[in-house]
């Protein structure tokens, strides 16, 4: 179990941003002989084939043919790439008593105190001029460059009663106390470019510290970025060793979850109704066996949940806590910003039944109004049966969040099993599941 885990927090280490958390992704795929198709390219694919498509360097959607597609439907988990953190300002540079500052702006929800005091580096990507060409290329330094410090407490005293941080003043990391420091020089020397040809940058703060195992038994692993790497990484192993040759096994990564998924890359544009139109095309499906199969497919948004908390458990429902270790988390809301339903999650039930694996259930209290994520916003696109799943974890957009080490073999697991079952709507009232 721990070596499938140590694997995990090396893909998370290895993927600060979702630039890197693709690059992570096309690696394990590329090892197990999928072929790269580029949307601006014509496409050739057949059944038996494995295929992946990058929109943006930061979402990616796999797919995998099965050699029969007899009764075809497709079978898709997603997840998404990105996590709360700081990205770094055009024209970042900033003195400020006698300290070279960043300037950087909140992207999603951090919990800002948890990034303070804590060692931080810089990944993301250039945009740099190459000849004649504009070339696109990820970074990130593998070093800590910079620090958030926080007010010792005889100059706030009242720092244990509560302190609100602006991120404008509050939030600013420093990195040196040489005044010719220049960031993109430093970023320019690392990686041998002229500092001349970079033309633009999508740069982020990230905190350098590797993940780790923790606890009596084993039981907790804690890192940044686990919402929703976790669920990235854990998904994709399940896809790739699941099979089933009467579906089309689809693995989504999407960009930008964390402000609204509103984006050409995100799960609210039309990426995933572009790749099954052109597997359509490819396959040479009509619209009518297209409908026919989305009728019995499924959506698995797979975004962590929130584990019961030991310090404040009122704050979880009554009667619906989750906790680590102990099983998938089936995410329900009555006002549907989770799709999960009762003939989705029956499905989902069914297919844990079959391979013997557990599941709890999930709902915000009534009286607090929780988040939204993948799955409502896909299904608006690609309307097919949808339910929101998780691994249940503490402190969520936190620098360092924890969650069950033993769930992501389970995660694991309930992917794979996903992805060898086979579902058919057999009738107005009734559907089948079976695996191979």
């Amino acid at each position: 179990m721990l070596n499938r885990v140590e694997k995990m927090l090396e893909f998370v280490f290895n993927s600060p941003t979702s630039y890197q958390a693709v690059d992570s992704i096309k690696k394990e795929l590329n090892e197990e002989g999928f072929k790269e198709l580029i949307e601006s390219d014509s496409w050739q694919i057949e059944k038996g084939g494995k295929y992946y498509v990058v929109r943006n360097h930061s979402s990616i959607i796999a797919f995998k043919i099965g050699n029969k597609l007899e009764h075809p439907s497709f079978h898709v988990m997603a997840s998404h790439s990105d996590a709360p953190s700081f990205k770094i300002k055009p024209r970042s540079k900033n003195d400020n008593a006698g300290y070279e500052i960043i300037n950087t702006e909140v992207y999603g929800g951090p919990i800002y105190n948890t990034w303070m005091d804590r060692l931080l580096s810089i990944a993301g990507r250039l945009i740099i001029r190459d000849k004649d060409e504009i070339i696109i290329k990820p970074i990130c330094l593998n070093y800590p460059v910079c620090l958030i410090p926080n007010l010792a407490i005889h100059m706030n005293r009242m720092v244990n009663d509560g302190v609100k941080l602006n991120p404008q003043v509050d939030l600013m990391p420093m990195c040196s106390k040489d005044k010719d420091f220049d960031m993109m020089k430093l970023i320019a020397k690392e990686y041998e470019i002229n500092v001349e040809d970079i033309i633009d940058t999508d740069l982020f703060l990230y905190p350098y510290e590797k993940g780790r195992v923790w606890g009596s038994d084993n039981e907790f692993v804690s890192a940044y970025h686990l919402d929703d790497l976790q669920c990235a990484y854990t998904t994709l192993q399940g896809f790739k060793q699941g099979e089933n040759s009467d579906t089309i096994s689809m693995y989504c990564c999407f960009d930008n979850e964390e402000v609204g998924s509103g984006t050409k890359q995100g799960a609210d544009s039309t990426f995933l109704m572009d790749i099954l139109a052109r597997i359509q095309s490819g396959l040479k499906m009509s619209d009518d066996e297209l409908k026919q199969a989305l009728a019995s497919s499924m959506i698995v948004s797979a975004d962590n949940a929130h584990a019961v908390h030991p310090n404040h458990p009122e704050k979880s429902d009554p009667t619906n806590k989750v906790e680590m270790n102990e099983g998938i988390v089936i995410k329900y809301n009555a006002n549907q910003s989770y799709t999960t339903d009762g003939i989705s999650a029956s499905l989902f039930k069914e297919i844990c039944r079959q391979s013997g694996l557990s599941w709890q259930t999930y709902t915000n209290r009534s009286d607090e109004r929780g988040g939204g994520t993948l799955g409502a916003i896909s299904i608006a696109h690609v309307s097919i049966l949808s339910v929101d799943i998780g691994c249940a974890q503490l402190a969520m957009h936190s620098a360092l969040e924890t969650a069950g080490s033993k769930d992501v073999d389970t995660m694991i697991e309930v992917s794979k099993s996903f992805y060898d079952s086979h579902i058919v709507r057999t009738g107005q009232n009734s559907y089948r599941v079976w695996k191979v």
